[in-house]
């Protein structure tokens, strides 16, 4: 069973999923990254570009704690183009025996969930936010590119290499990513898509369906509750996620 709750970390969520079947998930993006606790060892998921699929393993137990857009380089410490589209031991960004050892420290805890945000909240402590958040909240409203780099006083390549640093791409894309989001959580409340089209901000529903099958490989109706049994958050890290 999936569970989520809010992070003690700001702006960040704590997931869970027991025990899990054998199977196939797709990860959808977000623009967000994940620190993970994987049957006991620690994993980084890095920003995703396109829908993720994965093989579930039966038994496998997963606990996560998904960071908000722009706040995994300040954690990972490395720029998020460099994890994108990719899951990785967090021993090969961090000293290996250190991992090691934070691993022994997670197992021996009462909660994973704590312990994965203790891990974030030391790397964060005393470090200045980047200004991604503003880039994003911007961006989401429907702000284009242009309008969001004259806001933050950047050319459009400055905001553009800004982006590639602390969302893993460029701000057209993270658009993208943010539109189609709030798309599926419209859709989630049951919304009919014309509608869904009209207030996400795309040109038509048929607009609104070839992006959503480009960026998720699966039609709007497919990851709606109501559809193929889609989970309203992932069992893997970065964005909302299916199920088969």
């Amino acid at each position: 069973m999936y569970r989520e709750r809010r992070s003690l970390v700001d702006g960040a969520v704590v997931w869970t999923h027991g025990t899990m079947p054998d199977g196939e998930g797709r990860v959808l993006p977000d623009g967000c990254m994940d620190l993970l606790l994987w049957d006991g060892a620690l994993v980084v998921a890095g920003p995703d570009t396109r829908a993720h699929l994965f093989t579930r393993a039966a038994g496998s137990r997963m606990t996560g704690l998904r960071l908000p857009p722009g706040t995994g380089p300040l954690v990972f410490g490395v720029p998020a183009h460099e994890l994108r589209d990719r899951r990785v031991p967090l021993g090969e960004l961090w000293p290996s025996a250190a991992v090691r050892v934070l691993e022994e420290r997670i197992a021996e805890a009462p909660a994973a969930g704590r312990a994965l945000e203790s891990i974030a909240a030391e790397r964060l402590a005393g470090r200045e936010p980047l200004p991604s958040g503003e880039v994003a909240e911007l961006l989401a409203r429907g702000r284009g590119v242009a309008s969001v780099a004259r806001a933050l006083g950047l050319s459009e390549r400055q905001l553009h290499r800004r982006c590639l640093d602390a969302f893993g791409y460029g701000p057209k894309t993270l658009a993208r990513v943010l539109r189609m989001q709030g798309a599926l959580r419209l859709a989630a409340r049951g919304m009919p898509p014309a509608q869904v089209a009209a207030v996400a901000g795309y040109a038509d529903q048929a607009h609104l369906s070839r992006e959503v099958r480009a960026l998720a490989g699966a039609t709007l109706r497919e990851l709606s509750p109501q559809g193929s049994g889609a989970n309203r958050s992932t069992p893997l890290p970065s964005g909302s996620a299916t199920t088969a």
